[in-house]
């Protein structure tokens, strides 16, 4: 397929569609209405169905009913909106369920504005629900990136039955970028549908799909099998890229989304000064990538996040290379984008042991 420019949030939407889903429930919060206005014409346009919800928790919920009778779906919506999504996130992880949640990433807390952010990780990755529960969390660093890790999602969502979430900075909607589809092949690993999903029963015993266990035993038997479930994920699903990593940097950035890209742009710019500096950067935000961060970490010695926040992602990075190799941060907040000078004049204090 020829490459398209496409605004970010629309090539999402064209994404889940190439993807095979053709549902799609949601209420529009900026930066990411342009999904549902894009995805109110081309949904029927491919025999599908878009329903404009009164709310985030009536969307989030009728995911959740779709979900159950084997249907892809998928909703997307904004950090605040999410917030409101998390009680039937936490239902859907439950009752091990496949769907697709997006958020595209406005600045906080409470209403904030509408400008980009990157500080809903700690929601995302450490559950924003209640209950012992995760999500597979992908992180887009650019458009083309957004399509192919919407794609991916939904085929991840089915093969493990749980929600995905894709991560995307404000950024990530509005720009706009060449892309091209081309879906992943049907996975092989997955599930019958007839198997869990409440699409009737004749011929066959019913499925129940649920969410609440009275019984405490059972209870606690359905949270162990979601944790082997979480377990086979840090094994199988961790992904993350490198750049410049190769001989002996001074410094590792640690950085995801349209940050690493900025993180990116100062490197380059250092290398002119003789200043070596390498990047890691997550795209599965959980699982972490913690063992490929600590290998960098013990060999470069030492290590600085940028982020989009107020230094969320620091706590995952500083849990990975543990305390003898120090982790500094550097961020703006409130839509606020660090730009690559910032970061490059950071970059240059820290390897000059100006700031620890």
């Amino acid at each position: 397929m020829a490459k398209k420019l496409m605004k970010g949030n629309e090539a999402i939407g064209e994404a889940a569609i190439q993807a095979g889903c053709r549902n799609y429930f949601a209420y529009p919060i900026t930066p990411q209405s342009e999904v549902a206005e894009y995805l109110a014409r081309r949904m029927p346009e491919v025999g599908g169905h878009f329903v404009q919800a009164e709310s985030e928790l009536a969307a989030s919920n009728m995911v959740f009913g779709a979900a159950a009778t084997g249907e892809m779906v998928f909703t997307t919506s904004s950090s605040p909106g999410i917030s409101l999504m998390a009680e039937a996130i936490s239902y859907i992880a439950g009752a091990q369920l496949p769907a697709v949640f997006v958020n595209i990433v406005r600045g906080g807390p409470g209403l904030g504005g509408i400008l980009p952010a990157q500080s809903d990780y700690l929601q995302s990755t450490k559950g924003g629900g209640h209950g012992d529960y995760r999500l597979l969390v992908l992180a887009p660093s650019t458009v083309q990136e957004a399509v192919d890790l919407m794609m991916l999602s939904f085929r991840l969502a089915r093969r493990y039955r749980n929600p995905v979430l894709v991560l995307g900075d404000g950024m990530i909607g509005q720009m706009m970028e060449p892309v091209e589809f081309n879906p992943p092949p049907e996975a092989d690993d997955v599930a019958p549908v007839d198997t869990w999903a409440t699409n009737g029963a004749k011929g066959r015993p019913r499925n129940i799909v649920r969410s609440l266990y009275l019984d405490p035993e059972v209870l606690e038997k359905n949270n162990h099998e979601l944790a082997a479930k979480y377990e086979r994920w840090k094994r199988d699903e961790v992904r993350f890229a490198t750049y410049n990593c190769e001989g002996a940097p001074q410094l590792l950035l640690v950085a995801y989304g349209t940050m690493a890209r900025v993180c990116q742009t100062a490197i380059d710019e250092l290398k002119g000064e003789g200043i070596q500096v390498g990047l890691l950067r997550p795209i599965t935000l959980f699982p972490f990538p913690s063992a490929a961060v600590a290998e960098l970490a013990d060999r470069i010695g030492k290590v600085m996040c940028v982020e989009m926040s107020m230094g969320q992602m620091v706590e995952d990075v500083q849990a990975a290379v543990g305390r003898t190799i120090p982790v500094s941060f550097y961020g703006r907040t409130g839509g606020m984008v660090p730009s690559p000078d910032e970061v490059a004049a950071r970059v240059r204090s820290l390897v000059k042991g100006a700031v620890s």
